[in-house]
């Protein structure tokens, strides 16, 4: 609890810090817009309030989905999808407490500037991740686990980088831990249990979808980076 209260501390003064590239934090910015203007306000209010708070969030709901389970009656497929949602609440915390992802990737990654930004970082988890588990959560549950296949392998490939990500720079960067305790084990066990019995083609398609997700945030990430370095 003190980490999370630390890190709702650490967010606020991080909208007031500059970035690498010498420019004013995009908080900063959009207020100074905002000012000028007028419009903005409300949605920037929002904006704020979800950077502080959507992680202590997350593990509320992790904890509260983690008490439902047992009594969920659901066949084993298509409850291994459902934990899916609170098992990357719990990889959230690990990472994002503090805002030290998005912080350890814009000064490892890309050389102290600010690419990764806190909107981005919230429309990444929040609509992006917990959207599309509980849409397999659905699609699974409505019409057979094959249709979930998206969810697991959304974990692998995520997984799969913060392993790549920790051997390349020889450090522990933030959501390596469960990446390794709860990722990995629940995704294979995933694909696993819902099996082949339809074929590759599901499992081309999930896994092809997880793949095509992470590139297009990597390519909306590493396209504000060129932006920030043509324009130092």
């Amino acid at each position: 609890m003190f980490q999370l209260k630390s890190g709702v501390a650490e967010n606020r003064r991080a909208s007031t810090r500059s970035n690498g590239s010498g420019d004013a934090h995009p908080f900063v910015q959009d207020r100074l817009l905002t000012d000028a203007g007028g419009r903005r306000e409300p949605m920037l209010k929002l904006q704020a309030w979800l950077a502080d708070y959507w992680v202590i969030g997350a593990g509320f709901m992790a904890a509260s989905l983690m008490a439902a389970a047992p009594i969920l009656s659901l066949p084993l497929p298509v409850f291994l999808i459902f934990l899916h949602s609170p098992f990357y609440m719990i990889h959230q915390v690990e990472e994002h407490t503090g805002d030290r992802f998005r912080k350890f990737a814009n000064n490892h990654v890309f050389g102290g500037r600010d690419a990764l930004t806190v909107a981005s970082v919230l429309v990444i988890n929040l609509p992006f991740v917990w959207g599309i588990n509980l849409l397999a959560l659905y699609a699974a549950f409505l019409w057979g686990p094959t249709l979930g296949l998206v969810a697991p392998y959304i974990m692998i490939v995520n997984a799969l980088a913060h392993l790549v990500t920790s051997a390349r720079l020889r450090k522990y960067n933030p959501g390596l831990v469960t990446s390794v305790l709860l990722f990995m084990p629940l995704s294979v066990a995933t694909i696993w249990t819902i099996g082949w019995t339809e074929g590759l083609v599901p499992h081309l398609i999930g896994a092809a979808l997880a793949i095509f997700l992470h590139m297009a945030i990597i390519a909306v990430v590493a396209a504000r980076y060129r932006s920030l370095v043509a324009a130092s």
